[in-house]
């Protein structure tokens, strides 16, 4: 006999407490009954198809989603192809369509706000009605709340932008993440004590500017960091593209070709113009020392 399935669907962008509850929902049921936690999730976000003016701006990469909902439990992911075909199946059809493409499932696992088929017509009440049918058990998962706010991807997104790292982290669990390579640079950190290594990073959603207590990720080591993302307005003379760059603070930095992970841990401040770069290196000194004092180091 086959191992049977308890599948969460979603998008997952984020993997937040909310989508880790879901994912915690899947676990409970394999645990119970036997069987493997699986992921049901979307490429491209339904937002790129439905509403493609105006769609969704990803907190991460694919990759990245695939990291957290595995360390959150997933043993399979299965990323479905969304289109207009896609998006118009009726809800009615769908267990139906999702019996046929996971033949041994036995439990789905969703948000209980959660919406799917033609002109989003399934809710949680009807999936569990349609999903009878098909001889599956539905759990809807409750939002999950941090004070008085509700954790979501929506809310997450408008934290990162606002530069509210701390709420933004906090509904993630996991530090907000920037991944890449290094890349050569123009070598102007050097010339005023502070070298920075520069990160190949192009994120659909874009943080706020400003200076972030970081750590580079390399090797399996956490080097404490600080870095500045934003487009340099003391060094560059007019608009340029957005750049992630990191002064290591203690250890070996990478070097050019290098893979990193940079994790976001507190942000120090907004992105300035200063008058020159002396005025520059004194303020890089000041958030060095903030940023020192953010990641637990001494002295």
């Amino acid at each position: 006999m086959s191992t049977t399935l308890h599948l969460a669907i979603g998008a997952f962008d984020g993997v937040h407490l909310g989508h880790r509850a879901v994912l915690h929902s899947a676990r409970e049921a394999a645990r119970a009954g036997g069987g493997i936690v699986g992921v049901l999730t979307y490429d491209p976000h339904p937002s790129k198809v439905l509403r493609p003016e105006s769609s969704v701006p990803l907190i991460f990469t694919r990759a990245q989603k695939d990291d957290r909902l595995t360390e959150a439990g997933a043993q399979v992911i299965h990323h479905e192809k969304f289109d207009r075909a896609h998006a118009g199946i009726e809800a009615a059809d769908f267990p139906k369509w999702l019996k046929q493409t996971f033949p041994h499932l036995k439990s789905l696992h969703v948000g209980s706000n959660f919406q799917y088929g033609r002109g989003r017509a399934g809710n949680g009440e009807t999936l569990i009605a349609h999903g009878l049918s098909e001889g599956l058990s539905v759990k809807l998962v409750e939002a999950v709340h941090l004070g008085d706010e509700t954790v979501s991807s929506s809310r997450i997104r408008q934290c990162l932008v606002a530069g509210e790292l701390d709420l933004a982290n906090a509904m993630l669990l996991r530090p907000y993440e920037a991944e890449g390579t290094i890349i050569g640079g123009r070598r102007l950190g050097r010339t005023i004590g502070f070298p920075t290594v520069n990160v190949a990073w192009e994120p659909e959603l874009k943080p706020a500017y400003g200076v972030y207590a970081v750590e580079v990720i390399f090797k399996g080591e956490a080097l404490p960091a600080v870095a500045n993302y934003g487009q340099r307005p003391t060094v560059e003379s007019g608009p340029v593209a957005p750049l992630l760059e990191a002064h290591v603070l203690r250890g070996e930095a990478p070097t050019t070709g290098d893979a990193v992970r940079i994790r976001w841990v507190r942000r120090l401040r907004a992105e300035q113009k200063f008058a020159d770069l002396a005025a520059l290196q004194a303020q890089i000194a000041k958030d060095s020392a903030l940023a020192k004092q953010a990641l637990g180091l001494l002295g």
